[in-house]
C-alpha cells in the first residue's frame, strides 16, 4: 500500500460525514489537462475502478488517492527556439530583447509547445486515521508530500495540518542509536546507512548490505557526520528506512505479516485486505517511533509551519 510515506498531524479539524466528504471529493474529481495547460491535479478512485467511489473507509480508515498530471517541455527546445526569436529580432531591429521582453517571449514559445508535450501522470495514496489524529502521505519527499497536503486543506474546509515533529531529531537519535550500538525498543537497525557532513562539502558515507555494528561508523559520527538515512525493523513485522526528514522510505511488510493472509485473493483483488493489513501494522508501529524520537513536540515554533498547511 506504501512505499514510501510522510506523517502530518491533524491539528484542528471536524470531520464532516462521510457522504459530505464523497460530494467534496466528487467536486474535485481528476480531470486531465487542457492542452495549454501545464499541470493538473485531483481525485481518483482508490480501487483503480472507473466511475467508483473516491472515498474508501476500511475499518474505520480512510483511504483517498491524488492523481496529478503534467505536461513537461523540454528546456532545451525551449532553449534553442528562444535564442533563434531573440537573434531574430536582433538582426531585425538591431537590438536583442532582454529581462521582461525575454521572458515574455520564452512564455509564449511555452505556451505554443505545450500542445505537444507528452503528458506524464503519477497517483499518490493519502490515509487519514481519525482517531490518532494523522494523515500518512505516500510520497518519499516533503515537496511532493506538501503539494498533497495542500490538495487535503484546499478540499475540507477547517482542515489544518503540519508535518510531524519529534522531541528528539531524527539525525540525533539515529546518531545514539549507532554510537551506543543500541536500537530503541521494538525496533532493530539492519544493514544499511548513509552518513552526511553538514558543512558545505556535504562528504556523504554509505552502508549497504554491510552490518553497522563497527568502530569506523562511530568514528565517522564524532567526525561530524549525521545520519541522513537509516534501515530498520519494527518487531519482526516491517522493515523500513527512516530518513533525517522524519520520511519513511522502502516500507515492506514482512513474511511473519504476509503469511496470515493473502493480500492479492478476492474479488476485489485484496484491496481490502491489503489497506486493513498496512494500516493495521502502521497503527503500531508509528506511536513506537515516535516514542522512540522523544515524544511529539508540539510548541509555537512549529505554528508557522502549520499555518503554511492551513485552511
Amino acid at each position: 500500500m506504501f512505499k514510501n510515506a510522510l506523517i502530518y498531524r491533524i491539528d484542528q479539524w471536524e470531520p464532516p460525514t462521510q457522504a459530505d466528504i464523497e460530494q467534496r471529493l466528487d467536486g474535485a474529481r481528476f480531470v486531465a489537462c487542457r492542452p495549454t495547460q501545464p499541470e493538473s491535479a485531483g481525485w481518483v478512485e482508490p480501487r483503480g475502478e472507473k466511475h467508483g467511489a473516491l472515498l474508501e473507509s476500511i475499518g474505520g480508515q480512510l483511504v483517498l488517492k491524488l492523481c496529478t498530471e503534467t505536461k513537461p517541455v523540454p528546456s532545451g527546445v525551449v532553449k534553442e527556439q528562444l535564442n533563434a526569436r531573440l537573434e531574430k529580432i536582433e538582426a531585425e531591429t538591431g537590438r536583442r530583447p532582454k529581462g521582461k521582453a525575454s521572458r515574455e517571449i520564452k512564455e509564449e514559445i511555452v505556451h505554443e509547445l505545450l500542445p505537444r508535450a507528452f503528458p506524464k501522470r503519477s497517483t499518490t495514496l493519502v490515509w487519514i486515521d481519525l482517531n490518532a489524529r494523522r494523515v500518512l502521505i505516500g510520497a518519499g519527499s516533503a515537496k511532493k508530500a506538501d503539494a498533497v497536503a495542500t490538495q487535503l486543506v484546499d478540499l475540507f474546509g477547517g482542515l489544518r495540518l503540519a508535518p510531524l515533529q519529534t522531541a528528539l531529531s531524527p539525525a540525533t537519535a539515529m546518531s545514539g542509536w549507532l554510537t551506543e550500538r543500541q536500537a530503541p525498543a521494538r525496533f532493530s537497525v539492519d544493514r544499511e546507512c548513509e552518513l552526511k557532513q553538514p558543512d558545505s562539502e556535504k562528504a556523504t558515507v554509505r552502508y549497504a548490505r554491510h552490518t553497522l555494528d563497527i568502530d569506523e561508523l562511530g568514528e565517522h559520527i564524532k567526525q561530524g557526520k549525521l545520519p541522513a538515512q537509516l534501515a530498520m525493523t519494527w518487531n519482526s513485522r516491517v522493515s523500513f528506512v527512516l530518513t533525517d526528514t522524519l520520511a519513511l522510505k522502502k516500507i515492506k511488510l514482512l513474511d511473519v505479516v504476509l503469511e496470515n493472509g493473502n493480500a492479492a485473493d478476492g474479488a476485489d483483488g485484496g484491496f481490502d485486505a491489503d489497506v486493513a493489513i498496512t494500516t493495521g501494522e502502521l497503527r503500531h508501529l508509528l506511536p513506537d517511533l515516535i516514542a522512540a524520537l522523544g515524544g511529539p513536540l508540539v510548541m509555537e515554533a512549529a505554528a508557522p509551519e502549520a499555518s503554511r498547511l492551513a485552511a
